[in-house]
């Protein structure tokens, strides 16, 4: 906290910081049994009639009353990560974006629009990486209209906690009414202490998602569109028709003769990453190394094509698979939310 010469608390942040990112302490609630200090970080995203928002790094907003500040300053952008590849949010945003590419969309500035039949919200929502080129509410009625004659919902994909990321986005989206569903993390590490973790035996890799990766896949009813999601290559863009695209690879562990396997996953090489979806173990094999298998085939066909670190994308609330990402090496490095448009009907994860 910052604290003058004379040893006081100071207040040193105004309403001219919003945007920017601060540490602040504030006196307990009133009424509270003691008195005691709360302290929060995050970014300033507004400064109104006496109330401060900040939003924080997983993306919950704080409201914080300006009778009750102690102390507060600007503090450096989230600091850089101590282990694993160093990333920036933007980077990551365009890897895995283009590892779950959608069959169709449209540049709004320097948004994209993306639409896929509604398979998933990752695939059917607004990637605001900039300026939209136009003012805000503007931007948002543009969106609403792209997604409405598409007949779904319209989603806007954002991140918080990292250097570059979008809180003021996310509180302008909130302050309209638009509705935070499904918050996840983007996890990061380096590929190598993946591949050399468990000995991949038994573990089959091919380049499609054929019948038997589909019957283990949790989504069930699969289209043709949810199939090109899954299957991205180049007919879809400029880098992998002059061979420099995404590498998409299925792994399969077959199981028992006639059933669904007992484990799958996918994998996209991009450049230095290669991003990990999609694993899934049969209930009644887990814990048995079978999800650390096939990701250590996976790793291994990523570094042969050049790759060297690892990202992949886990929900808050899936504890056993934050214990496997973790022990391999994996840590979060930023959050992402979709915001859906006040008055439409949710859609898929």
């Amino acid at each position: 906290m910052e604290i003058s010469s004379t040893g006081r608390l100071v207040v040193r942040i105004t309403a001219a910081d919003v945007g920017k990112r601060v540490s602040v302490r504030r006196l307990g609630e009133p009424g509270a049994s003691q008195e005691k200090f709360t302290d929060t970080v995050g970014v300033l995203t507004s400064w109104n009639d006496g109330v401060l928002l900040i939003t924080r790094r997983d993306g919950e907003t704080v409201r914080i009353p300006e009778s009750t500040l102690v102390a507060g300053k600007v503090v450096p952008p989230a600091p850089a990560r101590r282990r694993g590849p160093a990333a920036s949010y933007e980077e990551l945003a365009r890897v895995s974006a283009r590892a779950w590419r959608p069959v169709e969309s449209e540049r709004l500035g320097e948004w994209e629009l993306r639409a896929a039949g509604g398979f998933t919200r990752r695939a059917n929502s607004v990637l605001p990486l900039g300026d939209p080129g136009i003012p805000l509410d503007e931007a948002l009625s543009v969106v609403r209209r792209w997604y409405g004659d598409r007949g779904l919902p319209a989603y806007v994909q954002t991140a918080t906690g990292a250097e570059g990321t979008q809180e003021m986005l996310c509180a302008e989206l909130e302050r309209r009414g638009w509705v935070r569903e499904v918050s996840a993390e983007m996890w990061i590490g380096a590929l190598a202490p993946v591949a050399d973790r468990n000995e991949p035996t038994g573990v089959v890799l091919s380049r499609e998602a054929g019948a038997d990766w589909l019957a283990r896949y949790q989504r069930k009813g699969m289209s043709e569109v949810a199939l090109k999601v899954l299957g991205w290559g180049s007919p879809r863009s400029s880098e992998a028709e002059s061979g420099g695209g995404p590498s998409v690879w299925f792994a399969t562990v077959p199981g028992e003769a006639g059933g669904a396997p007992a484990a799958i996953g996918r994998c996209v090489v991009d450049g230095r990453w290669a991003g990990f979806a999609a694993v899934e173990v049969d209930p009644a094999l887990r814990r048995q190394g079978l999800a650390s298998a096939v990701m250590a085939a996976l790793a291994r066909q990523a570094l042969d094509e050049g790759a060297s670190a690892a990202w992949l994308q886990v929900e808050t609330d899936n504890a056993g698979a934050r214990e496997l990402y973790a022990g391999m090496g994996f840590a979060a490095h930023h959050a992402y939310h979709h915001y859906r448009a006040p008055g439409t009907s949710g859609g898929g994860r």
